[in-house]
């Protein structure tokens, strides 16, 4: 059922029946660490190139959030999943290994709740009975996409970030137990003007917010309706932002936790990480491997999920466009709320 101009409500809410979150060294080297399915010690995985290296992860998470549901891949009704490169192929060729229906969508950074929250859709409206979502990224093949490649040894300013190498997959069900997805709202796309593709915090945080505001205000509740809302990957530097804009539009953050899973991911004084995490992989490992867990074990009761993407390419980049961001939020609760 729509509510308000963005956002869906699911009166049966559907279920987030298993999960499975897949990470690099350096996320496995990380406060996380333990929350993780697959801790990878070896950036290329055990494949010739990075690119194939995301591709597996992503093949990795989601089979095994198929087998942890105690199902069969052939018994998936479809497969969302989306990346940063182009023409999103880690999703394009591990649905080639799935052999099942697949929709690639596409949001940057927040892919994983965009195809969440479509995963939810199709469920609830019966047209899906198991939905599987999914979503990648992996540090070197996004630095090659849109910056430097790694071998260049480039130096980067301090409100960069680390793309996150990982990959995370959900299963959505009709019935059974589990986490509940309770609502979602669908952002616009928002532009600050910024033009710094070493500056994704910057851009992304007023979409933030004005998804954030979009869904308090369809739902029409407070920020301390949530026990958590976490952004996907604004960092340091986006997050700061994101706590002007709320104060300037009157929107009291203050009542509930206030996090990012940028921030989440990394030990930022240990670890060399700059502003904190970004990528597909950051809001869907932390949210699979991490966030779950917390509302499985009775920490959190209700979490709004609000995963941040660039809408930007290398030739917009070399093109002086600015930098269009979005934000989806996917709103889910424990099994027993």
């Amino acid at each position: 059922m729509k509510r308000g101009r963005q956002t869906w409500v699911f009166d049966e809410k559907p279920v987030i029946l298993s999960r499975a979150a897949v990470v690099g060294p350096l996320e496995g080297e990380g406060p996380l660490k333990d929350d993780f399915d697959i801790v990878h010690d070896d950036l290329f995985v055990g494949e010739t190139s990075w690119e194939k290296a995301e591709r597996k992860m992503l093949e990795e998470a989601a089979l095994l959030a198929v087998q942890k549901a105690g199902v069969a891949i052939e018994d998936v009704d479809l497969f969302i999943g989306g990346d940063l490169l182009n023409q999103i192929v880690s999703a394009t060729f591990a649905s080639r290994t799935f052999g099942i229906p697949y929709l690639g969508v596409f949001g940057a950074c927040s892919t994983s709740m965009e195809s969440l929250a479509l995963a939810a859709l199709a469920v609830s409206t019966g047209h899906a009975d198991r939905v599987l979502a999914g979503t990648s990224s992996h540090n070197c093949t996004a630095e090659r996409q849109f910056r430097y490649p790694t071998e260049y040894g480039a130096q980067k300013p301090p409100s960069s970030q680390n793309t996150v190498t990982g990959a995370g997959a959900a299963l959505v069900a009709r019935g059974g137990e589990g986490p509940r997805i309770a609502a979602a709202t669908i952002g616009r796309v928002v532009d600050l003007g910024i033009t710094d593709p070493f500056n994704m915090g910057a851009a992304m945080a007023p979409a933030a917010v004005d998804t954030i505001r979009a869904h308090l205000s369809d739902m029409d509740v407070s920020p301390g309706y949530y026990d958590l809302i976490v952004t996907g990957d604004l960092a340091s530097v986006g997050v700061s932002i994101a706590r002007e804009l709320f104060e300037q539009n009157g929107v009291p953050i203050g009542e509930t936790t206030f996090d990012d899973c940028g921030l989440l991911m990394y030990d930022r004084e240990r670890q060399e990480v700059f502003a904190g995490g970004s990528g597909c992989a950051c809001s869907a490992t932390v949210t699979y491997g991490h966030l779950l867990k917390r509302l499985e074990r009775g920490e959190l009761k209700r979490i709004l999920v609000v995963a941040t993407g660039s809408l930007l390419s290398p030739l917009t980049v070399q093109q002086k466009e600015s930098i269009p961001c979005i934000a989806h939020a996917v709103a889910i609760e424990s099994g027993g709320a």
